[in-house]
């Protein structure tokens, strides 16, 4: 697992850095994990463009990832170590006792041949998976559930993590690799380890046909654009917006707060990641 560079042959490939693959064992995924994925093009069921500059890129296929790990006491067996298409982590295909093939996040330094497991009361190893209350303080965690049984939401990308800080009641405090300290309910499951894939920060994509190929279409600044078209658009010349940054729809971007003071959540944040 590392970076590999390219000799400067072009203007693209000199500032090319990409992952040398060294980790994968296979290019074949497990067809019975395959899903399809239909392409929206940033756009909803009514085809209005929601979700702006997206478009084209290479086909891909889903890999369905097991992220509720509630396959408990029973013994599985890394097969492989994949490739995904949909993410920047990589992924693992675990052979368990029983028959049954199921993908995990590849946690960093698992390999294949090693055993996992998931239940109350197992040891705490890289891939293993328990309830947070079951957890040491201390340890480094991922792929962590914010309710019960719903399914892992944090911790899931390339080289990110948790850490078990302490434990109140029905509560564990766990900081995550943004800063933030939230309690998370203790009955929430969560797997021992960090996301593998660590060099990811440090890719260069090298040019930008290489962002097309990832279905990300060009961006238009808005001192560029007409004033219809943007708040910051129009003047005689070139301008810098002459105002304080904002979105298309003017409201505040880059840095302005736009949480809701109300939210929920925010009784369950502790220190924030700012």
């Amino acid at each position: 697992m590392g970076i590999k560079k390219h000799k400067p042959t072009s203007p693209s490939r000199r500032q090319l850095a990409l992952s040398d693959f060294a980790e994968l064992t296979t290019s074949r995924p497990e067809k019975s994990l395959l899903a399809p994925i239909s392409k929206t093009g940033g756009r909803n069921n009514n085809g209005h463009i929601t979700s702006r500059h997206r478009g084209g890129g290479h086909k891909r296929q889903y890999r369905i990832i097991d992220f509720k790990r509630d396959k408990y006491d029973i013994p599985g067996k890394v097969a492989t170590i994949e490739y995904d298409p949909n993410r920047n982590a990589r992924i693992a295909l675990i052979n368990y006792v029983d028959g049954e093939k199921r993908y995990i996040i590849a946690p960093h330094k698992i390999k294949v041949g090693d055993t996992i497991i998931a239940g109350d009361a197992t040891d705490v190893l890289v891939g293993n998976a328990m309830k947070l209350k079951n957890i040491p303080v201390g340890t480094v965690i991922h792929n962590i559930e914010l309710k019960a049984k719903k399914g892992a939401q944090l911790c899931r990308s390339a080289g990110t993590f948790g850490q078990v800080m302490g434990k109140e009641e029905k509560y564990v405090l766990v900081r995550l690799t943004s800063g933030e300290v939230r309690y998370i309910l203790a009955e929430c499951m969560a797997t021992i380890g960090q996301v593998g894939n660590l060099e990811f920060e440090q890719r260069n994509l090298g040019k930008a046909g290489r962002m097309r190929w990832l279905g990300v279409r060009p961006q238009s600044r808005g001192v560029v654009m007409n004033p219809i078209d943007h708040p910051h658009g129009g003047g005689e010349g070139r301008t810098s917006g002459g105002r304080h940054p904002v979105t298309p729809w003017g409201k505040p971007t880059k840095g302005a707060k736009t949480r809701k003071k109300s939210k929920p959540s925010n009784k369950f944040i502790v220190t924030r990641r700012k």
